[in-house]
């Protein structure tokens, strides 16, 4: 099963849906799948869905990929946190606010592979409750296959928990401490 974050489909906001549960219901797939989910997707980035709507579909543009705040852009990416004892990573489908020329750079290469691309610099445009402080950390982003969201890295002298954790992993149970704090948001 591929990630949630991979998929260039919209979703709800999930925040807070049966993570403690023994299985889940995908929100792409529509299938019921064992254990707990391995990525959280957040829908916009946090300055913007703090802006109560209608207001909010007036002053932003976006969509599941892209979004524009007056002059503040942002790219839907995925920050990955491989697991330590296991295959796999835990996914977070989380916002990047970038400059204009990033921005541009990515529309540019939207349907064409970005491997070769160099990384860019942006900031972290959400909240991740595992990691207090998170919101607005820097951030370099990696353009993917055209079928991927870029991918979002800690910056290599970063000493947060976050990048701590993507640089090293995280075994099951950190994974399960995880998944009980996102279980409490929405």
């Amino acid at each position: 099963m591929g990630s949630v974050a991979d998929a260039r489909s919209e979703a709800p906001d999930r925040r807070g849906e049966g993570l403690l549960a023994d299985s889940f219901v995908c929100s792409i797939c529509g299938e019921e799948h064992e254990g707990l989910p391995t990525d959280w997707a957040f829908t916009l980035p946090d300055d913007v869905w703090a802006i109560p709507e209608p207001k909010r579909s007036e002053v932003a543009r976006f969509n599941k990929d892209l979004c524009q705040l007056g002059e503040r852009y942002f790219m839907r990416c995925v920050l990955e946190i491989p697991f330590s004892d296991r295959d796999g990573f835990f996914g977070w489908g989380a916002w990047a606010e970038v400059e204009w020329s990033v921005f541009e750079r990515y529309l540019e290469m939207y349907e064409r592979e970005g491997w070769e691309e160099p990384l860019h610099k942006g900031t972290l445009a959400n909240a991740l409750s595992a990691y207090p402080d998170s919101f607005g950390t820097p951030v370099l982003i990696q353009f993917r296959e055209s079928t991927k969201r870029p991918s979002l890295h800690a910056l290599p002298d970063d000493p947060s928990v976050l990048a701590m954790e993507q640089r090293q992993g995280i075994d099951g149970l950190r994974f399960h401490e995880i998944a009980a704090l996102l279980s409490t948001d929405g």
